[in-house]
């Protein structure tokens, strides 16, 4: 008789299974640094969910118009720009983790300034600042968590800052209900002030977690870079390659082996803006296209609209009370975490184009179903039209269903991918812009925009961007799913190359003796 054939598991393959144990080790270590770098994503996240039943109580305290309460709701986006473009030269100076802590003290300082406010100017100093860090953590998170990814996991990995996004929604749903039966000159301001807890949390956590392996090349500490990547690597092989691909595109030669060499020129993104916007090179452009446009129609096509105004909408179907509307609002936070939590599992395993062509065509029926139920029951008064409430209900969730399991994800997992390395950081704050600025002017405009239209003709509308999305979707965005950080530029046509040479790096490494020899 032969002799048995060895299995993966047995005895005979100690090799084998000290790889998969290997393999498993550095996956809980690489899962343990997504979930605290992508942990600064739950600021943007309570901030939207809180205000959404806030904004009620405000009002009230403080004796606001509509276009004060659409101001403050949406200001925060408009803020968040001064964080998303300095988050991305301080990453690249001081690092990608002290980033994150920084994010987490400017959001402190904001949201207890947010809870102490006396009146609406002291209110908008407040959200300045919490925007600020605001715009910090939402750059930062999905960079980070893509750059100490391995390439099999980076899906996974890199959608965590949306689980948190909706997560911190969730949060703040439960805040506003939990602190609503408060009178409303306190409930406000403990549903504000509240969001100084995880920022604490957050910015604690963090220094727990090591350094990006990308911005560690970058400054020339190779031995550094080596131990994370062989932290986060599926194997020690994974890793060489990793590092040699990064080295490539940091303009570091591949066979230097040092453990420290000094970059220079253009490590701490000196010149990244020329090259990104002034004088990109044709692959540059098409990749910073990509990146607006798929941020764009992420924010055009609604869902801040539904998520911050979902009390309003609800109670425009029929759902006049406050706790009714609360705790429907808090089964859409529900909803919308649970279906990211789906997502996540299948970005590696289905690709990215599957999931959001499907999300976009499902986001699509529930605007337009949406828009339906809320112009019948708009025509027909005070009468209440059962099935067209049911179908309101149903739209809402769906929505929030359809988007969590592709283009809320997929939106920051894809823009942490593409860009190249040197580009990668203040790439992805142009990306956190577009976003930003979509999101506020969408925010800042739906109850003027319900008031011009109807709100069923405003839900029109967004399916209308949602159509316009698909073909974007369609057309413009690769399959990415497997590929390496660097191997995804390629997708757009860019020779690595070609961004070492336009960036201009030179490298210099000590000798023996302390002097500087120049490669």
């Amino acid at each position: 008789m032969g002799q048995p054939k060895p299995d993966a598991n047995s005895e005979l393959n100690p090799n084998l299974k000290e790889v998969a144990q290997g393999k498993r080790r550095n996956f809980r270590y690489a899962f343990g640094c997504a979930i605290l770098a992508s942990m600064a994503s739950i600021l943007l996240g309570y901030d939207i969910g809180v205000m959404s039943g806030a904004a009620k109580y405000i009002r009230k305290d403080l004796k606001l118009t509509d276009v004060e309460v659409e101001i403050l709701i949406g200001i925060l986006n408009l803020y968040s720009l001064v964080g998303s473009f300095a988050a991305g030269r301080t990453s690249d100076w001081v690092g990608r983790r002290y980033t994150i802590v920084f994010a987490a003290a400017i959001f402190f300082v904001g949201a207890l300034l947010m809870g102490f406010a006396m009146n609406y100017a002291f209110l908008m100093f407040g959200r300045l600042i919490a925007g600020i860090g605001v715009g910090y953590a939402l750059m930062i998170a999905p960079v980070y968590t893509a750059e100490v990814s391995p390439a099999s996991a980076r899906g996974f990995l890199t959608s965590f800052p949306e689980v948190f996004i909706n997560s911190g929604i969730l949060l703040g749903y439960v805040s506003n209900y939990a602190f609503s039966h408060l009178s409303y000159h306190l409930s406000w301001r403990f549903m504000l002030g509240i969001g100084a807890v995880p920022s604490v949390l957050l910015g604690v956590l963090v220094l727990f977690m090591p350094e990006s392996p990308r911005w560690l090349v970058l400054q020339g500490r190779l031995k550094d870079a080596k131990l994370v990547l062989g932290k986060t690597s599926d194997t020690p092989e994974d890793a060489e390659l990793r590092l040699a691909d990064i080295k490539r595109a940091a303009g570091i030669p591949e066979s230097c082996d040092d453990d420290v060499v000094t970059v220079n020129k253009k490590s701490h993104g000196e010149g990244v803006w020329k090259e990104l916007l002034l004088r990109p090179l044709p692959a540059v452009r098409r990749i910073l296209l990509t990146a607006i446009g798929v941020h764009f129609f992420q924010q055009a096509s609604g869902i801040d609209s539904v998520v911050l105004y979902s009390p309003t909408i609800f109670d425009k179907a029929g759902i006049h009370s406050d706790n009714a509307q609360l705790g429907t609002t808090v089964a859409v936070g529900f909803t919308k975490t649970m279906f990211i939590l789906i997502a996540t599992v299948f970005l590696d395993r289905v690709g990215r184009r599957p999931l959001l062509m499907s999300s976009i065509g499902g986001i699509i029926v529930c605007l337009a179903s949406l828009g339906l139920g809320l112009t019948v029951i708009g025509r027909h008064g005070d009468e209440k039209i059962e099935w067209a409430v049911a179908l309101c209900i149903a739209s809402v969730l769906l929505y929030v269903a359809f988007f969590s399991i592709g283009l809320g994800p997929i939106t920051w997992v894809y823009t942490s991918e593409i860009f190249p390395l040197r580009l990668r950081a203040q790439g992805a704050a142009i990306g956190v812009a577009v976003n930003r600025v979509t999101s506020g002017v969408i925010t800042m405009t739906f109850l003027s925009l319900q008031k011009a239209i109807t709100i069923g003709g405003s839900f029109f509308l967004y399916g209308g961007v949602a159509v316009a999305a698909s073909v974007f979707y369609y057309f413009c965005l690769p399959e990415t799913r497997g590929k390496t950080l660097e191997e995804t530029c390629q997708l757009f046509g860019l020779n690595t190359d070609e961004v070492q040479e336009e960036g201009d790096v030179q490298m210099v490494k000590a000798n023996e003796t302390g002097a500087k020899v120049a490669n």
